[in-house]
């Protein structure tokens, strides 16, 4: 049951890494946690009924329960801390993380142009954008993203999840700009203000 976190939660705090005010994160609560554990037990389970006798089967999931997902139960990369996200309506997504650029910077020489030089430590990055859904695929469109509330080039967003979206398998991480297959059998997800539905 861990590959619809691991793939799709992972993949949108890194893409749209909210809105969020920092002062929110004091509503979020183990029960929200479970019920969205519960609400991910039954959307894996869904993904196994035949395609033959499967139905349309609708499961929504607010904010509130996927925001405390990933801070009580959410295995997030190390150096991701906080991460929030906030469904906006209409297909818009935002996220928020603090986020280890120590780590990144390190991986390679940088230029005096490399704004990536100049950073240290542990910072905020807000972004957002559209998460478009159908058939079985995603995309994610970024529209804006902010660090330290500056306004940053897509190309370092990009390398940001490269580096903390890569696995054993994907050593170049996920680029944001590829179409990607939503996991358990989900066929869409509508994202609405504050809610998103998980379509099988």
């Amino acid at each position: 049951m861990q590959a619809l976190p691991v793939r799709f939660l992972a993949a949108l705090v890194a893409c749209a890494v909210s809105a969020l005010p920092l002062g929110a994160e004091a509503n979020l609560t183990k029960q929200d946690a479970a019920r969205f554990q519960t609400k991910l037990a039954t959307i894996n389970k869904n993904a196994l009924i035949p395609s033959s006798t499967a139905q349309n089967r609708a499961t929504q999931v607010t904010d509130a329960e996927v925001n405390s997902y990933l801070k009580y139960e959410a295995e997030i990369p190390v150096g991701i801390v906080e991460p929030t996200l906030n469904a906006l309506g209409n297909g818009r997504v935002s996220g928020r993380a603090l986020v280890d650029l120590d780590a990144v910077r390190q991986q390679k020489k940088r230029g005096w142009t490399d704004p990536l030089g100049y950073l240290t430590g542990m910072l905020p990055i807000t972004a957002s954008g559209v998460l478009t859904t159908k058939d079985g695929m995603g995309r994610f469109q970024l529209e804006s993203a902010e660090l330290s509330g500056v306004t940053i080039p897509k190309s370092l967003v990009q390398e940001l999840l490269s580096y903390y979206s890569r696995t054993k398998d994907n050593p170049s991480g996920i680029n944001m700009d590829d179409p990607f297959e939503l996991p358990a059998r989900i066929r869409e997800i509508r994202v609405a203000q504050g809610t998103a539905t998980i379509v099988q």
